[in-house]
Formats: C-alpha cells, sequence, structure tokens
C-alpha cells in the first residue's frame, strides 16, 4: 500500500492526500508537480525511475488506511537535476 507521504522532498510543499499535485516514483519518493517538471524534468534524483502523479485514496478509506505522517525533505538531491 502506498505510504502517501505528506510533502514534497525538494520545496517541503505540502500535499495532502487527496492533492492532485502529488508525484512518486515507484520507491514512493514524493514531490510535487512543480519540482516533479521544472526541477526534475520527471526523473526522481533518489532512484533515476520516472515520476508519475500519486492516485488518490479514497476519502472512507484513509481512515482505515491512513497517509503517512513521516516528512522527508531532502532539497540537495533536488538542486540541478533537470534533464
Amino acid at each position: 500500500m502506498l505510504a502517501l507521504r505528506p510533502n514534497c522532498e525538494c520545496c517541503n510543499k505540502d500535499l495532502p492526500p487527496q492533492s492532485t499535485e502529488a508525484m512518486i516514483c515507484s520507491f514512493e519518493c514524493t514531490y510535487c508537480q512543480d519540482c516533479a517538471q521544472t526541477k526534475l524534468g520527471g526523473i526522481c534524483p533518489n532512484c533515476e525511475g520516472q515520476l508519475v502523479m500519486r492516485p488518490i485514496r479514497p476519502m472512507d478509506k484513509l481512515q482505515e488506511f491512513p497517509a503517512s505522517t513521516e516528512r522527508i525533505h531532502n532539497p540537495q538531491a533536488c538542486s540541478g537535476s533537470a534533464t
């Protein structure tokens, strides 16, 4: 099950579970759409995998399967990574 991390690893922008701006790689590294496109060129700086839109978990499922509260902020990995 996806962790649905709460923020962008580059800019630390809040990305709540229902956000349509959240992008993830296959390892669930999480970025906002702006950072994913403008800073990263659609490629995760951690694993070099493709960044795709994160699916939205239905609200009724969030109660039983809540989103992660662990914030990961690693702006160093995002600088100078755009292709």
